[in-house]
């Protein structure tokens, strides 16, 4: 199987989806303090980077 721009592109973006749940499970869920805010925070710029690596599937 060849992996090619797009099929890296698309892996890339389904592991960060992944991550960023699992940040933000953590942040709701394990963490009651003040660090659990900066979990979901960071789940959520997980999201904005998988938004753009599927914003530039097929562009390069």
């Amino acid at each position: 199987m060849a992996m090619n721009k797009n099929t890296v592109l698309a892996w890339a973006t389904t592991i960060m989806i992944i991550v960023g749940l699992a940040l933000i499970a953590l942040g709701a869920f394990r963490y009651d303090d003040v660090a659990g805010w900066g979990f979901a925070a960071v789940g959520v710029g997980f999201f904005a980077i998988a938004w753009v690596f599927y914003a530039l599937k097929g562009r390069v």
